[in-house]
C-alpha cells in the first residue's frame, strides 16, 4: 500500500493545485450563503472525485488491472495516452497564456456563482473535479494505480479516500480560512483569488506538462518491464 500511495500523492497533488476550484470557492464563500455554498461545492467536489476513482477500480479489478502484482498492458496504455494527452494540452495552454498577467480573464460563468441555487453550487463542484480537463485524467490514473497494486478491496478503497482527501486540500483551505480566520478572511481569501485568477493558466500549464510526463514515464516503464 505505501508503494501505491507514492504513485498517487503526486496527482493528488496535482488535482489540489486548481486555481480555477480555488477561485469559486472562494467567490461561493462570499456570498450570503458563504458557510452552506462552501461546504456544498466541497461535498460535490469529494463525491465527483470517489465517483470517478470508484468508477476506474470498479473497471480495473474484473480486467486484469494487475497480473502477478505488476500492472497489466492496458494499464500502461492508459497512463501512457493519459500523459500525452497532459503533455499536449499543456503546451497548447502555455502557448495561450496572457502574456501580461494582469489581463488574465476567469471564465464568463463566474460572473453569475452568486446566483446559484445550493444544487448547482453542489453540481458545480462534482463538474470541476470529476468533468475537469486536468483533475478527471489525473484521477483516472491514481484509480488504475491503486487498481493494478492487487491490494485487497479494503486497501484499495483507503489508498482512494486518501488520495480524495489529499486532491480536496485546496479547497480546505480557504474553507478554512473563512470558518476560523474571522475578520482577517476576507482579505486573506481576497489576495489567494487575486493571486489564481493572474496566473491560473501560466500554473495550469506547468502542471498538465509535469503531470503528464511523470504519467508517459510510468506508462513506459510499465510497457517495457
Amino acid at each position: 500500500m505505501g508503494k501505491v500511495l507514492g504513485d498517487v500523492l503526486g496527482l493528488a497533488a496535482g488535482v489540489a493545485i486548481s486555481p480555477l476550484p480555488i477561485i469559486a470557492i472562494i467567490l461561493l464563500l462570499a456570498t450570503p450563503r458563504g458557510r452552506l455554498n462552501g461546504l456544498l461545492f466541497t461535498a460535490g467536489w469529494i463525491l465527483g472525485l470517489s465517483a470517478l476513482g470508484a468508477l476506474m477500480l470498479a473497471i480495473a479489478s474484473p480486467a486484469g488491472a494487475s497480473s502477478h502484482n505488476h500492472p497489466a498492458t492496458w494499464v500502461g496504455v492508459l497512463k501512457l495516452a493519459l500523459g500525452a494527452f497532459l503533455v499536449l494540452f499543456g503546451a497548447r495552454q502555455w502557448h495561450r497564456r496572457p502574456k501580461d498577467p494582469s489581463q488574465a480573464q476567469l471564465p464568463k460563468w463566474m460572473g453569475a456563482i452568486d446566483r446559484l441555487t445550493p444544487v448547482k453550487v453542489f453540481g458545480l463542484g462534482v463538474a470541476l473535479s470529476a468533468l475537469n480537463a486536468k483533475n478527471a485524467p489525473l484521477t483516472l490514473a491514481a484509480g488504475a494505480a491503486i487498481g493494478s497494486a492487487g491490494l485487497p478491496v479494503g486497501q484499495q478503497i483507503a489508498s482512494l479516500a486518501i488520495f480524495v482527501l489529499i486532491a480536496t486540500l485546496g479547497l480546505l483551505a480557504p474553507l478554512g480560512v473563512f470558518l476560523l480566520g474571522g475578520e482577517r478572511a476576507k482579505t486573506t481569501l481576497g489576495n489567494w483569488k487575486e493571486w489564481a485568477a493572474r496566473h491560473n493558466t501560466a500554473v495550469m500549464a506547468v502542471l498538465f506538462f509535469v503531470i503528464g510526463l511523470k504519467l508517459l514515464g510510468d506508462g513506459i516503464s510499465i510497457l517495457t518491464s
